[in-house]
């Protein structure tokens, strides 16, 4: 068990480094779209070029740095320092195998646990102990794990990655909507919990390979769970007691920036029908973000960023039907709440006499 939150908090450290360049590349490609009307990506600098030529190619150029940055922050994690060089290498050789994401995953935990391992147990004499952190240790952990990316694990992982990029853009009909009701209910189920992390982490790597539909499913799931719940407070308000209002209008400018933890007050005091609702209105919303063929290029950002997104209209359209379908089921599954108690105590009268002095 142990183990398990160690992997996973390497995981969310690497995605707590990588998730602003992915914002930061994701606007530059997005703004250099729309402003210069989808310009082309630089290829020869010795030639003139726009403005927003160069923003788009430089959104591309941070893209292509995301299974490095991702690796290099999960050795990081791992082994400190020393686990900098070697798993920002082996993010660049996934990088460079078309492994992706998931590629460069792999190589930072492999790294970062080679590093930490030659940290406990490689022995060198004294004279040479300064030059561990800084050049024994990343040389030795890079020559071995990077040949093991090249000739074991980078081919196999650059196949599964592109069968999956084939698998989702291939997809239609009935499977896309099974997808996108699977990762919407995803998104909402926990609220920015451990199955809502599987769900963002799954969308992320596959923005690096320039499939965008997950990452709009992931920004509308994550804003229908506060936009459903207020929308059920402003149809019936007696389904919720002054607490839960008040946490409601607070919940509601959260979910506005894809905020989606304001509702866990809400889901603490009536957990399975608020999950529920919530669930079910994210399951539709990413079905009909598939059905519209609507992509988001910015992983994060709520209603700031729906202008970058491809098709913002049928964005719009599967936020707001989701939000009604949460609202309505909260209405009819809740109940009336009590009002919250108020107890006063009696503060104890201070009997004098009983105090004694010596």
């Amino acid at each position: 068990m142990l183990k398990n939150l160690q992997l996973k908090k390497h995981a969310l450290t690497g995605i707590s480094f990588m998730l602003p360049l992915v914002v930061a590349s994701g606007l530059l490609i997005a703004i250099g779209n729309l402003a210069g009307g989808n310009p082309s990506v630089i290829s020869d600098y010795s030639a003139s070029y726009s403005v927003w030529q160069a923003a788009v190619s430089l959104g591309v150029f941070g893209m292509q740095l995301l299974p490095g940055v991702m690796g290099a922050a999960i050795a990081y994690s791992i082994a400190d320092r020393p686990g900098i060089a070697p798993g920002l290498l082996m993010g660049m050789i996934a990088n460079a195998m078309h492994a992706g994401f998931l590629g460069g995953m792999l190589g930072g935990y492999l790294a970062g646990y080679f590093v930490s391992y030659l940290k406990k147990n490689l022995k060198v004499p004294k004279w040479a102990q300064g030059l561990m952190p800084m050049m024994i240790i990343p040389l030795l952990s890079s020559i071995v794990i990077g040949l093991i990316m090249f000739f074991v694990i980078g081919a196999p992982i650059a196949s599964a990655s592109r069968a999956l990029e084939s698998l989702l853009v291939n997809m239609s009909g009935g499977s896309k909507v099974v997808f996108g009701m699977v990762m919407g209910a995803m998104a909402a189920f926990d609220f920015g919990g451990p199955v809502n992390k599987v769900a963002s982490l799954f969308a992320d790597g596959l923005l690096v390979n320039k499939i965008y539909g997950p990452e709009a499913i992931k920004v509308c799931a994550s804003m229908i769970p506060p936009f459903g719940v207020t929308l059920s407070w402003l149809i019936k308000r007696s389904r919720y007691n002054k607490s839960e209002s008040d946490n409601i209008k607070i919940a509601f400018p959260m979910g506005i920036c894809m905020i989606t933890e304001g509702v866990i007050p809400i889901a603490a005091v009536d957990p399975i029908r608020v999950i529920a609702s919530c669930s079910i209105g994210a399951a539709v919303g990413g079905a009909l973000i598939m059905l519209l063929n609507v992509g988001s290029p910015v992983p994060s950002g709520g209603m700031f960023i729906v202008p970058a997104m491809q098709n913002p209209i049928g964005f719009l359209i599967a936020l707001g039907v989701g939000s009604l379908v949460t609202a309505l089921l909260l209405v009819f599954l809740k109940k009336d709440a009590k009002e919250d108690a108020i107890v006063v105590e009696e503060e104890e009268e201070l009997d004098l006499d009983s105090i004694k002095t010596n």
